[in-house]
C-alpha cells in the first residue's frame, strides 16, 4: 500500500515548502531569461530584419482598440467633471480635469491594460504554441539563437511602439472630451482649451511617456517569458496566456504607483 506517509498536520507545511520552492525556481528562470535576452541585443543581424514587422504588429495594428478606449474616456471624464463641478467651481475646469487625466493616468495605464490583453496574450499564445510544437528547438537546431529571433524584435518593437500609442490615445480623448464640451456642456472651443492649458506641464507628457515605456517593456518580456516556458500541450499554451495577462496587468498597477511615487512627489 503505497501514499503520503506525512502527519496530516505536517502536510500544510509540506505544500507551502513545495510552493516556495517552486517560486524561487520561476524566479531563477525569469532571471536567466533575462540575462540571455540581454546577450541577445548583440545578434543585430538576426533580429533587426523583423523588428519593422513587430512594430507593425504591436503597435499599428493596437491602435483602433486603443483610440476606441480612449474616445469613450474622454467623453466620460467631460460629463463627469461638469456634473462635479457645476454650480462650484467653474466649467472651464472640466477641460483641465480632461487633459490632465487623460495624460497623466487613464491614457497610459488604460491602454497598457488594454495591450496587456491583447498583445501580452498574444505573444503568449503564439510562442507557446511554438515551443510545444518543438518549433523553437528547430531553431535551435537551425543554429538560430530563438531569443533573438523571438524575443528580441518583440520587446523593442513594444518599448518603441507602445509610447506613440499612447500619445494617439491621449490626444483622442482630450478630442472626445472637447467634442462633448461643445456639444453637451455649452462650453466654447476657448473655455475647454483655456482650462486645457491652465495646469498643463511639459513634464505630463514626459511622465505618462516613462509609464508607458515601462509597460510596453513588462508587457513584452512577460509575454515572451511565459511562452518561452510553456509546457503541457494545449493546456498549458492556455495557462501561459492567462499568466501573462494576469501578471502583466497586476505590474502595470504596481508600476504606475511606482512612478506616482518616484516622480510625482
Amino acid at each position: 500500500m503505497s501514499g503520503d506517509r506525512t502527519p496530516l498536520l505536517l502536510r500544510p507545511l509540506g505544500a507551502l515548502g513545495s510552493a516556495t520552492v517552486e517560486l524561487v525556481a520561476a524566479y531563477g528562470r525569469f532571471g536567466a531569461f533575462l540575462v540571455q535576452l540581454v546577450r541577445a541585443f548583440a545578434d543585430v543581424g538576426t533580429w533587426g530584419p523583423l523588428l519593422m514587422v513587430q512594430m507593425r504588429r504591436l503597435g499599428v495594428d493596437s491602435l483602433p482598440i486603443a483610440l476606441f478606449l480612449a474616445a469613450f474616456t474622454g467623453i466620460v471624464l467631460a460629463l463627469q467633471a461638469s456634473y462635479t463641478f457645476t454650480g462650484a467651481i467653474p466649467l472651464y475646469f472640466v477641460g483641465t480635469l480632461v487633459g490632465k487625466t487623460m495624460i497623466l493616468e487613464l491614457g497610459p495605464v488604460l491602454t497598457g491594460l488594454a495591450l496587456a490583453g491583447r498583445v501580452g496574450a498574444n505573444i503568449a499564445a503564439q510562442l507557446g504554441t511554438m515551443r510545444v510544437s518543438e518549433q523553437i528547438d528547430a531553431l535551435e537546431t537551425l543554429a538560430y539563437n530563438p531569443v533573438s529571433y523571438l524575443v528580441v524584435p518583440r520587446v523593442l518593437a513594444g518599448v518603441l511602439m507602445f509610447p506613440i500609442v499612447v500619445i494617439f490615445a491621449n490626444a483622442t480623448g482630450i478630442l472626445a472630451g472637447l467634442v462633448t464640451a461643445i456639444n453637451l456642456l455649452d462650453m466654447s472651443t476657448q473655455e475647454f482649451v483655456r482650462g486645457l492649458r491652465l495646469f498643463y506641464e511639459p513634464f505630463d507628457l514626459t511622465y505618462s511617456l516613462i509609464k508607458t515605456t515601462s509597460f510596453g517593456l513588462l508587457i513584452t518580456v512577460i509575454g515572451c517569458f511565459q511562452g518561452f516556458t510553456t509546457d503541457g500541450g494545449a493546456e498549458g499554451v492556455g495557462i501561459s496566456t492567462t499568466r501573462a495577462v494576469v501578471i502583466s496587468s497586476m505590474l502595470i498597477l504596481v508600476f504606475d504607483a511606482f512612478w506616482a511615487v518616484v516622480l510625482l512627489q
